[in-house]
């Protein structure tokens, strides 16, 4: 694949994006699901009203950038409401998720190219992001987990772009790396997972170094292998980690909180996060007692409970959309206007296939080599395939092993820091397949890609909220949980 083919496939990625995130984003004027409060709280930063959240400002702080940005231009304010505190659009209190969401999938190719130079491989990781369900209900409402997942790949990017350079570049991608990380955590606490994968990995590349010079006694020719992975993370010194990926973030965390602090003087900044965490303390079981859409971590992969944002029913399709009036009675409706949160179920189901295999994949390396060594010794450099298998393997762990621990009530979107790294395992697997002279693999790879892409286009009607019959709304909740 040439280069201009590559940029032509990342403009058109980024373009379906754009179009499936502001399609129809003013669709129903009202405030869906969490945008009674994150909307409302980005409008009252602008209105001076001070208010108490359990999360960090950050999300909230972009989603009052994009409602004064959007107040200024003279046109997309056909519909209007007062639900924020103030007259407003929903354009306005939604477009900036919208655009800075599209990213996302252009993220996610970055990081695929950095991780193994390949085009192809790029190109269909950001593609099967872009035709990813939560993603795109995520974004196209004032809503936050969006941020968390945008600032995590961003320094997930940056840093694999750090130590694909030398000297001054390094320096600069480390900095803006842990800049993204502190706006990750800023968003929500557990977009510090993010960061930690980074620490892990780092860390287990210095262990690696350690074993094999101790075993290998043979420290000229490890250094000789100045290519590989983990020769590169080893070349970050430890004052540059904990600098730039230690204080950095910690300081951009700190300095977000500032405007916040300065609305609502009642908490100072230590008294504000005992607050948050006696605020998540408080939100009880794991159980549909506390919440009906609640869902502990192992529902997540396997998609067993995905949420409704939104769900309204009407007469027929040509009767005013339902936002603010009375629901009618039940049974009454024939179209139904529903959002739902819910991943692309194929790629979902693939892509945590395509996690335990990558799993396998390394224990079956390892056992290998020892078998052809005939002694318990590790290898002086990693393949390009085994540093991705590692890499996407901690990081996928890293964002959803912390939750196993979690008792309080949580939902589908909290899967969604972790799940972008089955979408590269299983993007990995079927490039694999792809580029195989093997005619069975390649029918593999074009059978995966088809169901994901049939499955984005038989859901989209519920993740952009269309209107459809009952019939045709049975037709996609596939399991009683589904609802």
């Amino acid at each position: 694949m040439t280069k201009n083919w590559f940029r032509i496939g990342l403009v058109s990625i980024f373009l379906l994006s754009l179009a499936l995130r502001f399609w129809g984003l003013d669709r129903f004027n009202t405030l869906v699901f969490d945008e009674i409060y994150y909307a409302k709280f980005g409008n009252n930063y602008l209105t001076h009203v001070s208010f108490f959240d359990g999360h960090p400002p950050l999300g909230k702080l972009i989603i009052a950038l994009g409602i004064w940005l959007g107040s200024h231009v003279p046109f997309w304010h056909e519909s209007v409401n007062g639900l924020t505190g103030s007259l407003r659009s929903p354009w306005d209190y939604r477009w900036i998720n919208a655009f800075l969401g599209s990213f996302i999938p252009l993220l996610i190719a970055g990081i695929a190219y950095q991780l193994s130079s390949r085009r192809s491989f790029a190109l269909i990781a950001g593609l099967f992001t872009a035709v990813d369900g939560i993603f795109i209900v995520e974004s196209r409402y004032a809503l936050i987990n969006i941020y968390i997942v945008l600032f995590g790949l961003l320094g997930h990017w940056l840093f694999l772009l750090a130590l694909n350079n030398q000297r001054q570049k390094r320096k600069l991608c480390l900095i803006i790396a842990g800049i993204a990380f502190g706006c990750s955590i800023a968003t929500k606490w557990n977009g510090l997972f993010f960061l930690v994968g980074v620490y892990f990995l780092w860390i287990f590349a210095w262990i690696w170094q350690i074993f094999v010079t101790k075993i290998n006694h043979n420290d000229a020719e490890i250094n000789q292998e100045s290519s590989s992975p983990l020769q590169k993370l080893t070349q970050l010194y430890v004052w540059q980690v904990v600098l730039f990926l230690g204080v950095l973030p910690l300081t951009v965390y700190s300095l977000i909180w500032i405007p916040h602090l300065q609305l609502d003087t009642k908490y100072g900044f230590i008294a504000v996060h005992k607050q948050i965490l006696a605020f998540h303390e408080r939100l009880g079981g794991n159980n549909a007692e506390v919440h009906p859409y609640c869902a502990a971590w192992y529902k997540w992969p396997l998609l067993t409970r995905p949420m409704a944002y939104y769900y309204q029913t009407a007469q027929k399709a040509t009767d005013p959309l339902p936002g603010l009036g009375p629901e009618l009675p039940a049974g009454a409706g024939k179209i139904i206007y529903d959002v739902h949160a819910m991943g692309n179920p194929f790629l979902w189901w693939f892509g945590v296939t395509a996690i335990l295999f990558l799993i396998g994949m390394l224990i079956a390396s390892m056992v290998m080599f020892w078998q052809q060594q005939k002694r318990f010794t590790l290898p002086k450099n990693l393949t390009v395939d085994t540093w991705i298998a590692l890499y996407l393997v901690v990081n996928y762990a890293t964002n959803l092993v912390p939750w196993m621990g979690v008792s309080r009530c949580a939902f589908i979107y909290h899967y969604m820091t972790a799940v972008v790294f089955a979408f590269l395992a299983i993007a990995w697997f079927v490039d694999q397949c792809l580029r195989s002279y093997y005619r069975p693999l390649q029918a593999i790879g074009v059978t995966i890609s088809l169901m994901i892409l049939v499955a984005f286009v038989y859901w989209l009607p519920i993740y952009l909220g269309l209107p459809i019959t009952s019939a045709d709304y049975k037709l996609r909740m596939w399991f009683n949980s589904w609802i």
